[in-house]
C-alpha cells in the first residue's frame, strides 16, 4: 500500500433515520360510518451503524465520505399497518478505529473485533397511530405521534493501528530495515529522514508456528508531542502496542541521552505510555569493530533488556526476537 494510501483520519457528518409518523386513520366505510381508529405505528428510522473488518487496514475507502445518512423510517397507515423502518447505515472499519465527538473530541466508541458491531446514533423512533389513544371516553382520536427525528453530529473516525510491539525511534536509525528482516513487511527504505509516512506492520514468525505482530511507528523527533515534525499524527499508534522496542544507532553521540528524549516526547504525549514494557536495541553495529561494543555496554540504561543489533548480519535478530515473546508473554 502506498504511503498516500494511508488514511487513518477521517471527519464525517452522520445522521441516522427519522422515525416514520404514526397513522391518524379512521376506519370509516358505508357499512361503519362511525368506525374507530386503525392508525398504525410509523417505522423506527436507520441506525447508523459501524462494523469492524479485519480485512481493512486503512481508512481510506471513507477518504472522500463527508455525509453518511440513514433512510428515515415510513409512516403508518390504515388497517393498524405499520411504517417500514428505515435502513441502516453500515460502515465498516478497520479494528483499532475510535469514534470522537468532533467538537468535544471525547472519545465515545472503539471497533476492535472482526464482525463487532456498534450503533454509533439509533435512529428516531415511530410515532404511535392513533390505535394507541383510544379509550373507553376518547373513542375516536383524531391525531397520532409524529416521528422522533434523528441524530446529526459531526464525528471524527481515528485508526490506531493493533499491533504487538511498536518501534519507537528517531528518523533514519535503521527501523524499515529491521522490521523487512524480522517480518514479513516490505517497506520503502531509503537514506534519509522520514522515509516512512505511514505506519508498516509485519507479521513476525515465532517458534512452534507462533507469531506476534511489529509496527514500524514513523520517526519521531524532539518536540513530537508538540506537533513537530510529523508529530501528534503517528504517536497515538503507539497506544496500541503491549511492548515497545526503542532503536537507537550505535553511533549515536549519546545513546542514554538519546532514548531518554524518545521517552520522554512519549511521557509529554501521554504519561501512561511510560507504564508499557520496553527494551532497546542499539542498531548499526556492524559499522563498529566488536570490541567497541563491550565499551558501549557501560554507558547503557540499566532498567531494561538491551541488544546489539545489525539487520545487514541478522546480529541480534534472535535475541531481539525472544525477549520480545517473553515480554508479551510474561505478566511482570
Amino acid at each position: 500500500m502506498s504511503n498516500e494510501n494511508f488514511i487513518d483520519y477521517v471527519k464525517i457528518l452522520f445522521r441516522s433515520g427519522k422515525g416514520g409518523s404514526g397513522s391518524a386513520h379512521l376506519a370509516r366505510t358505508a357499512q361503519t360510518p362511525k368506525g374507530g381508529p386503525d392508525g398504525g405505528d410509523g417505522g423506527r428510522g436507520g441506525h447508523i451503524i459501524l462494523r469492524g473488518n479485519a480485512q481493512l487496514w486503512t481508512l481510506l475507502h471513507l477518504k472522500y465520505t463527508k455525509h453518511v445518512f440513514a433512510e428515515n423510517g415510513e409512516s403508518g397507515s390504515k388497517n393498524q399497518c405499520f411504517g417500514k423502518k428505515g435502513k441502516d447505515s453500515i460502515i465498516e472499519v478497520p479494528l483499532g478505529t475510535i469514534v470522537k465527538d468532533a467538537e468535544t473530541m471525547a472519545v465515545e466508541a472503539e471497533i476492535l473485533e472482526d464482525g463487532q458491531e456498534l450503533i454509533l446514533m439509533k435512529g428516531g423512533r415511530g410515532g404511535l397511530g392513533n390505535v394507541h389513544f383510544k379509550s373507553a371516553t376518547f373513542q375516536t382520536p383524531r391525531f397520532a405521534q409524529p416521528g422522533e427525528e434523528g441524530i446529526e453530529s459531526w464525528k471524527i473516525l481515528e485508526l490506531k493501528v493493533l499491533a504487538d510491539v511498536g518501534l519507537i525511534g528517531f528518523p533514519n536509525v535503521g527501523k524499515s530495515t529491521f522490521i523487512s528482516v524480522i517480518s514479513n513487511a516490505k517497506p520503502k527504505i531509503a537514506n534519509y529522514p522520514f522515509t516512512t509516512l505511514k505506519p508498516n506492520l509485519g507479521m513476525v514468525k515465532y517458534r512452534d508456528n507462533y507469531s506476534f505482530v511489529v509496527a514500524d511507528i514513523p520517526g519521531i523527533i524532539e518536540g513530537a508531542a508538540e506537533g513537530k515534525g510529523l508529530g501528534l499524527r503517528f504517536l497515538r499508534h503507539i497506544e496500541r502496542n503491549s511492548v515497545l522496542l526503542f532503536l537507537v544507532p550505535v553511533d549515536s553521540e549519546n545513546i542514554k541521552k538519546e532514548y531518554k528524549i524518545l521517552l520522554n516526547e512519549l511521557k509529554k504525549y501521554n504519561p501512561e505510555l511510560l507504564d508499557k514494557k520496553r527494551m532497546l536495541a542499539i542498531s548499526k553495529c556492524d559499522i563498529v569493530p566488536y570490541d567497541n561494543l563491550e565499551k558501549i555496554k557501560n554507558k547503557l540504561p540499566n532498567d531494561l533488556p538491551v541488544v546489539f543489533l545489525s539487520s545487514q548480519i541478522h546480529m541480534g535478530v534472535d535475541e531481539i526476537k525472544d525477549t520480545l515473546w517473553n515480554l508479551l508473554n510474561t505478566n511482570n
